[in-house]
């Protein structure tokens, strides 16, 4: 989301705020590695990424890596959950991320609207040879587009993405999910998730999605209403008829929900409030149509065995009072090591970066939090 709006809101919020060390849940690791996300693992189980420069692969678990090979232009490596990559079941990559190039943002605060021209579209961008060569570089969604957290292959074979979408009368935020059959040469849109609101952090935004057990399709949407929403596909993504609250309660933050290789889902979030006391909601009137929450200064953590019916009760595993840790990656580099990664890890709100990385052995956590 735009940087300049949030800097306004760490402002507004500076009253609100007591500033001490960070603190990290013992049964976490920190993870050594040189370069930040998105992940995926190649097929010899080497390591790869992309950054500003392009493709690289790090064959010693990501402290070194390759020089790298051009893929496209318009990335911006310092937003968080603006592009991601994945290895499909033919050894296909696909990489799919928010276009900056011409980038544009205006919002015309007497109508609380979006002003016209607003600008973020979705691209997307494949390598049959494994990140030798890069082809099919394409929009995917056009208009303004903000940040995402998944991108998946179904059983079926199908890719896809889910991602918010900005509308007006009034301005807000909507949801679709976008999808290939064929290997991200050609993509398509599912329909419309509006759950209403009214402001440029409003409505149903920066979606995460896993598939279930059933082939079902579970999205969770961030919203300004202290909990996460829930759409459900039974159509891999082409429909969302399904569209409810949660229950799940998150301030007006993103999420990251994973599917590990063992079954379960692990969902990584900012709570509504954090433990032990009520964060006060900001009344910022461009923003939400209705007081929401701002908390980020703790990062969760909870489990399900059952495809999301019921979750393990929320570990809290990482604090910045005063700070943020949020927009959580989620990666399973092996069997039961999964790495955790805050886009946003800053000691005074949007101020004094301090990056954390971090791993967990599942199996270990959960005996050691039970």
């Amino acid at each position: 989301m735009d940087k300049k709006i949030f800097f306004t809101t760490f402002i507004l919020l500076l009253p609100f705020l007591s500033f001490t060390e960070r603190w990290v849940h013992p049964a976490v690791e920190m993870l050594d590695i040189s370069h930040n996300a998105p992940f995926v693992n190649l097929s010899d189980g080497s390591l790869g990424t992309i950054d500003a420069d392009g493709f690289r692969v790090s064959k010693d678990n990501g402290k070194t890596w390759s020089e790298p090979v051009p893929v496209c232009k318009g990335l911006d490596v310092e937003e968080p959950a603006s592009y991601y990559l994945l290895r499909t079941k033919n050894n296909t990559l696909v990489f799919v991320y928010l276009n900056v190039t011409d980038k544009k943002f205006n919002w015309d605060e007497t109508k609380k609207e979006p002003k016209e021209g607003c600008k973020l579209e979705v691209w997307a961008i494949r390598s049959l040879d494994e990140g030798k060569t890069w082809i099919d570089n394409q929009c995917i969604l056009e208009g303004y587009n903000t940040n995402f957290f998944a991108l998946i292959q179904t059983r079926t074979g199908r890719i896809i993405a889910p991602f918010d979408h900005l509308t007006s009368n009034p301005g807000r935020f909507m949801i679709c999910s976008v999808y290939s059959d064929d290997e991200g040469k050609t993509w398509k849109r599912s329909n419309w998730i509006d759950i209403g609101g009214h402001g440029h952090h409003d409505g149903s935004m920066e979606p995460t999605l896993v598939e279930l057990s059933d082939g079902r399709l579970l999205m969770l949407i961030r919203t300004s209403l202290d909990q996460f929403w829930q759409a459900i596909s039974e159509n891999d993504g082409k429909y969302w008829r399904i569209i409810q609250p949660s229950g799940i309660q998150a301030s007006n933050s993103p999420g990251y929900l994973l599917r590990l290789s063992n079954g379960k889902l692990v969902l990584v979030w900012n709570q509504l409030n954090p433990e032990g006391r009520v964060f006060q909601k900001s009344d910022l009137s461009q923003h939400t149509e209705f007081p929401s929450s701002w908390h980020r200064e703790e990062l969760s953590i909870a489990f399900s065995d059952d495809d999301g019916k019921t979750w393990t009760k929320p570990v809290v595993f990482a604090r910045q009072p005063g700070g943020q840790l949020s927009y959580p990656y989620l990666f399973e580099r092996q069997p039961d090591e999964l790495w955790i990664i805050p886009g946003f890890a800053f000691q005074k709100m949007w101020k004094e970066p301090l990056p954390l990385k971090m791993k967990i052995n599942v199996e270990k956590f959960l005996n050691q939090t039970k």
